[in-house]
This record gives C-alpha cells, structure tokens and sequence, in this order.
C-alpha cells in the first residue's frame, strides 16, 4: 500500500534549470532508494523527460504534456501519477512544473483527494535563472507566491554573475542557495509536521504513437494564455545535421527551445533559453527526434515546419 510518499515540487521560470538540478539529484541518488519522477511541460511534444534519460538508476520517469495540470483536465495528472506510483512503487517523488505553470494550485490538487495520504507534499524546490535577476526581469505572480516558503530557493546560473551582483542577488534573496550547472544537494526528506504545508489556500490528451509516413514528422501545436508552443516528433531513422540545425535554432525569437535528435554520429540534445549559446550534448536517446519551441505570441507553422525540413539530412 502506497503511504505518505515523500513528494517535492520542483517549481521555477522557463530555462532557470529545473531539469539541471533534476538531473543532478537523480545521478546522486542513493543506490537503494527507488524514486518517481513526474514532469509537466507546456508543449505537447515531451522533451524533459527525454533529456532526463540516462541520468539515475533506480528511478522511474513519466511525464504529463499539454500545459500546467493545474489549468488542464486533471485526468491526464491522475492517469499517469497513478500509473507512475503503481509501477514504480517509490520512496520519493519528484514532480517538475511547467516553467509556464502554478505550483501553489498543483500542491493544492496532491493535498486533496484521491491524493491525500498518498502523498506527503515537502518544501517546494524553487529554481531561478541569476541572470533574468541580475537584469531584474519580473518574476511570475505564481513564482512570486512560493519564495517566501521555497526550500530550498535555489539562484542557478550563478557562475555567470560577477563579485557585485552575486551580493546583489544575495541581499535580495536573503534564504537563496547561489549554484552553477544545477548542482546542489537533493534536499532531505521532512517530517509532516516540519514541511507544513505552506502552499495551500487558507490536461491534454497525448501524443500520437504512429508515423503514416516516416519521412513527416507529427507536429503538435498549442495555444495558452502563458504563450504559444510547437513541437515535432521525427521517426528514429531521421537524421539530422546539427550545424543546420544550430543555425535555424539562431534564426527563431523563442523564449524556450529543446531537443533530442539522431545524427549519423549518434544522439544530441540541447536546452536552450533566448541568447544562450547552442551546446549539443550527447545523449542515450534513441526512441526518435524531437524538438519543441515556446513563443511568446503565435508563429506561421507551416514554414517553421517547411524550413525546419532542410535541417534533416537523411534517413539511417
């Protein structure tokens, strides 16, 4: 019987590094402990959970696309979390929020049935990108909200600030964690009656699995209030040219843009936030390609589609 799962929220801006500190954890994980990780994204695509593959034994992955589950259908959130907890069994679960999402209403919905006694919500983890502050770009209303009760408040990035502004960022968030690369301890886990409940108040359907022609892609496209996303998903024996595909990635105004895709020399991903420099690493993905981007307002998708073509090489 499943009881009192430790369970963390992982909450933070597009690009701050969510899937960094994620990856992280789960390459540290102690061997014999057996972990769920839950990950909502905006697109409807699936990427994160794909960059995530590889990084821990021991722990199992699902992920729920499509937008917050707090704004969508709660079916596809209690499908695939009671699946998740089914198969997997864990002793801790991590849920990653969509950088576009609401964690205050998520904790809300995992306090309440069929939840309640189920989970045993922590701290919520809070990621922010030190750049974005340094220039004092303005936080989400809905982020603003959990600061005050993250732990821990993690300022990633860090490396990129000078002497002067890491104190800045440090004077302004007094209880912030400064890290680089993602790299910081997963935090313990608290009794019920240590990680309270601070977050409290006093889902599309999925991706098809089939390829009528193996040359096209399957394209997915959404709109939301928080901002417009298409994805694609190539048949595995797509191949693409990265530096093509580096320089189209330069061409587009994205506020998000990720992916894994097969080349001749193996799989490479990227996860990518506007000005970044593009660094493919590589990956043990092989399931197929895929690539997703986050605009602010709606794009032509039919030529982001017919130019995107000329970055496919060839097939295996």
């Amino acid at each position: 019987m499943l009881v009192n799962i430790p369970t963390t929220l992982i909450a933070g801006s597009l690009g701050a590094g969510k899937t960094s500190v994620l990856r992280y954890w789960l390459a540290n994980k102690p061997a014999d402990e057996r972990w769920a990780v839950l990950i909502n994204e905006f697109g409807q695509i699936g990427l994160d959970a794909a960059l995530l593959e590889g990084s821990g034994q021991g722990a199992k992955l699902a992920e729920v696309a499509g937008g917050c589950v707090c704004c969508v259908n709660g079916a596809p959130l209690t499908v695939t979390l009671s699946r998740l907890l089914r198969q997997a069994k864990p002793q801790r679960l991590f849920i990653e929020t969509s950088g576009l999402g609401h964690p205050a209403a998520l904790a809300a919905q995992l306090a309440a049935p069929p939840w309640q006694g189920v989970l045993a919500l922590q701290p919520v983890c809070v990621v922010l990108d030190a750049e974005r502050l340094q220039r004092n770009e303005p936080l989400s209303e809905q982020l603003e909200d959990c600061l005050a009760s993250a732990a821990p408040l993690l300022i990633n990035k860090s490396e990129l600030l000078s002497t002067a502004e890491r104190q800045a960022v440090q004077a302004r968030f007094a209880n912030a964690q400064l890290i680089s690369h993602g790299q910081t301890p997963c935090p313990a886990v608290l009794s019920a009656a240590q990680a309270g409940n601070p977050l409290l108040p006093s889902a599309g359907a999925p991706l098809g699995e089939v390829w009528l022609d193996p040359s096209q892609p399957i394209v997915a496209i959404q709109q939301r209030e928080e901002g417009w996303s298409i994805g694609w998903r190539w048949h595995p024996s797509q191949r693409f040219n990265l530096s093509a595909l580096s320089d189209w990635l330069q061409g587009q105004r994205y506020l998000r843009a990720k992916g894994i895709v097969q080349t001749v020399e193996g799989a490479a991903a990227c996860n990518l936030t506007p000005g970044q420099a593009i660094d493919w690493q590589p990956s043990p993905w092989r399931r197929d390609s895929r690539l997703e981007l986050i605009f602010s307002q709606p794009q032509d998708a039919p030529a982001l589609s017919q130019s995107l073509r000329q970055c496919c090489a060839s097939q295996a």
